[in-house]
């Protein structure tokens, strides 16, 4: 239940992992899985390409809930100006942090705050500098085979054990990395007079 000074505010993510970050900020929010094509449109930047998934996942959401406040939020993994997706399979992964080992990658993670009652729209991309080690295939595939992030762009969970697989981390937000940027979320939060701390929940 919301408070009454609220709108209902919807996380519009399957990601276990925004979810949590969402709880960290202490108020009121639920759940919808989005359905979209999330592939990337021919000659699209990464950077506008996680910017217009961010946005497409919260109008799905705000489609089904037009009192509600939505979070979409999208992430792409670049190197040498390519994309690098969710691995799915540990061959996939594997080549991943092969190719990335000793080189910095850029991740884009997007952030939407849609207002379904008036269509207005917050948009933020922050970007994260990530440095990886240059650890051998032995290391790659003990950690692929005790972690298996097949599920994340970049195969390295930097919540889990994939910190130990890079050397540097530089970013605004700390949590942008793991796939929701709270700090950007907060600013657009209040910009929409969302009650944040010191509210009755």
């Amino acid at each position: 239940m919301s408070h009454p000074a609220r709108p209902p505010l919807i996380l519009g993510s399957s990601s276990p992992y925004r979810r949590e970050l969402l709880t960290r900020l202490r108020i009121p929010f639920d759940v919808a899985v989005p359905d979209i094509d999330e592939t990337p449109l021919a000659g699209e930047s990464p950077e506008a390409t996680a910017l217009r998934l961010s946005r497409r996942k919260a109008e799905a959401i705000a489609a089904r809930h037009p009192d509600a406040l939505v979070i979409g939020s999208d992430q792409v993994c670049t190197l040498d100006g390519a994309q690098l997706g969710k691995p799915g399979t540990h061959e996939r992964a594997l080549a991943q942090l092969q190719h990335m080992r000793g080189r910095t990658v850029t991740f884009h993670s997007a952030l939407c705050l849609l207002d379904a009652r008036t269509g207005a729209a917050q948009l933020a991309d922050v970007q994260t500098l990530v440095t990886f080690r240059d650890l051998p295939d032995a290391e790659l595939e003990a950690y692929l085979r005790l972690e298996t992030p097949y599920d994340v762009a970049g195969s390295a969970k930097v919540e889990g054990l994939g910190i130990a697989l890079l050397a540097r981390v530089e970013s605004d937000d700390p949590t942008a990395l793991i796939g929701l940027p709270l700090i950007a979320l907060i600013d657009m939060l209040r910009q929409a007079g969302f009650p944040l701390i010191g509210s009755v929940a």
